[in-house]
């Protein structure tokens, strides 16, 4: 970790695993933060220089983009917030973006020269007045965070730390050397492994309105009788979920945000298989964040039959899936994570039934079988 005062009004290219800022870290001396003051994909908010300078170390960036820009200086007296802090970015509410967008600039803290006061954020959305979810506070607990602070005006730090982007969506997903450092040396490390060797994480439970495999509550049965302990993660703290995914052997995944926290507490001696839901860059985001950060090559179970969406709707994560079992069963098969007879599909009626259950709204085609996934 080196630490660096590079002045910049503009926004660096993308955070590079490899190279350049995502592995700095800059120290300012009252620097003012600025929160967003508009609900927008891409914000005017984040850090300005005492001397009123853009400091673009700070910026979100997704992808290819920084989210967050340059804001204006804000007018008038500014809060002051005594004490030293790191810097956090934006602090998500979605259980996903939060793993893995909020969670890319706690990488320094082992190293650092003092105690900090805590982690300083700026909410994705402004005026939202919520206080941070249970799984926030489990996982800053378990990151070693002591304290966390949401600014939701303007302030003026007295001494902040602001690392560079070293974990997040796009090519940084496979993060730093520092940020894997962090997590396989520091994060959960009081957590211990507490399950069984077999695990089938699944989104048979999730409510309407969300992206699932249908008649996935047959999967949860074919696994079980293949010894494997179905785990509904939304129905546990993250400590008991982290305990299971350190215990398990074998892991098979319903893809979803849930294989994001398995792979930052994963280790080598693992077999990870996923089976994809939809078809989208999402996916290849979760394995190469396991692949990076757990040293586990995932085996991708890709055997749609079809796909459906609400009508009017295009986002790949609220697709409902036909999952063509009998393939499935293969290459489960062939990984090793299964044995046996070969898995038949639900009945058509069954589907129906299952698409009823999963949607409010008429479903389109998204993929057939004529469409190769």
């Amino acid at each position: 970790m080196s630490q660096n005062t590079h002045i910049s009004n503009k926004p660096f290219r993308r955070p590079d695993p490899n190279e350049g800022w995502s592995r700095r870290v800059e120290v300012l001396r009252n620097p003012i933060v600025v929160p967003p003051a508009e609900r927008k994909f891409v914000q005017r908010a984040g850090i300005l220089r005492e001397n009123g300078s853009f400091c673009a170390q700070g910026a979100h960036w997704r992808k290819a983009r920084p989210l967050t820009t340059l804001p204006d200086k804000p007018e008038g007296p500014v809060a002051q917030l005594p004490g030293t802090w790191l810097w956090g970015g934006v602090l998500f509410r979605h259980f996903g973006h939060f793993l893995v967008e909020s969670s890319g600039r706690l990488w320094p803290i082992p190293g650092l020269p003092e105690k900090i006061d805590g982690v300083l954020f700026i909410p994705k959305s402004p005026g939202a007045g919520y206080k941070p979810e249970p799984f926030h506070l489990d996982f800053f607990g378990m990151a070693g965070v002591s304290r966390v602070y949401q600014a939701d005006r303007p302030l003026q730090v007295e001494k902040l730390y602001v690392p560079g982007q070293g974990f997040g969506l796009g090519q940084i997903i496979e993060g730093t050397d520092h940020a894997r450092a962090y997590f396989r040396n520091h994060f959960a490390r009081n957590i211990s492994p507490d399950g069984p060797e077999k695990l089938y994480i699944s989104r048979s439970r999730l409510g309407r309105g969300r992206g699932k495999i249908l008649c996935e509550d047959h999967l949860d049965d074919l696994l079980a009788d293949q010894g494997y302990e179905v785990f509904h993660p939304q129905a546990h703290d993250l400590p008991t979920q982290i305990a299971r995914y350190k215990a398990a052997k074998q892991v098979v995944a319903s893809e979803g945000s849930a294989i994001h926290l398995f792979a930052m507490v994963a280790r080598e001696h693992q077999k990870l298989a996923v089976v994809a839901r939809r078809v989208s860059q999402a996916t290849g985001f979760i394995l190469r964040h396991a692949r990076s950060f757990a040293a586990i090559e995932p085996v991708l179970v890709n055997t749609l039959h079809r796909s459906w969406v609400p009508e009017n709707e295009t986002v790949a994560r609220l697709w409902l899936s036909e999952l063509d079992f009998a393939a499935a069963h293969r290459a489960l098969a062939d990984a090793g994570f299964v044995s046996g007879p070969t898995w038949a599909d639900p009945s058509p009626e069954e589907m129906e039934v299952a698409k009823k259950k999963a949607s409010d709204v008429p479903l389109a085609l998204a993929i057939s079988e004529d469409q190769p996934v």
